[in-house]
């Protein structure tokens, strides 16, 4: 059941309507766009089908989820509203302070899925303002699937295999996760477990952009 506090404010009325636990999680994998049931699932992995249900239909009550219906589709999928979407500053302020003030690296048996790996990496490379003297594209092979790590002005991430990239990087999602939350001193002894195929100069660029 929803906490109410029992007083006139607006902090307390956000916190009335996205504060339970998984709320705001379910907001930050809905802004990347709709998703089915299973994928969230997939996404918040602790989370019991229970729970997610009973999460959805009071953010859908709320006003902040609604379903999205498309004719001849069978599954159920799930979008922000417009008021959803409004809540993206706040999402993104949450990753910049976790980032600044309580990031560490995953914990044995943690999941660290290589999705949210990749979008809080590039969050992380944007807001320390990191540049590259010339355009890079950095393929990263994990086990589960491969994205394209760019930069071009800023630093972008999608899901896809590109065979010009820069840069050919091979590991596990838990693996880069320990490097780039690492301190410096310990991320070249971590960063040996990663395989980094490619021209010698490019391959300093991207020890330098990380610091090992």
């Amino acid at each position: 059941m929803t906490q109410t506090y029992g007083h006139f404010c607006p902090v307390a009325r956000t916190l009335e309507k996205i504060g339970d636990k998984w709320s705001l999680l379910i907001i930050r994998d809905l802004l990347s766009g709709p998703q089915r049931f299973t994928e969230l699932l997939g996404y918040l992995y602790h989370i019991t089908p229970k729970w997610l249900t009973q999460r959805l239909r009071e953010l859908e009550s709320s006003g902040i989820i609604e379903r999205d219906k498309q004719p001849g589709r069978r599954q159920v999928w799930y979008k922000l509203t417009a008021a959803g979407r409004d809540l993206a500053p706040i999402v993104d302020a949450l990753a910049d302070w976790g980032f600044r003030y309580a990031m560490r690296p995953p914990l044995p048996g943690e999941v660290v899925h290589p999705d949210l790996l990749m979008r809080a990496l590039t969050s992380s490379l944007n807001k320390k303002g990191k540049r590259l003297p010339q355009p890079a594209k950095w393929s990263m092979q994990f086990p589960q699937t491969q994205y394209s790590l760019s930069f071009n002005n800023n630093w972008s991430s999608c899901r896809e295999e590109d065979p010009n990239s820069d840069l050919k990087i091979t590991t596990t999602p838990e693996i880069w996760a320990s490097v780039f939350t690492a301190p410096r001193s310990d991320r070249s002894r971590l960063a040996k477990a990663i395989e980094i195929d490619g021209a010698p100069d490019r391959i300093e660029e991207f020890l330098q952009t990380f610091g090992i």
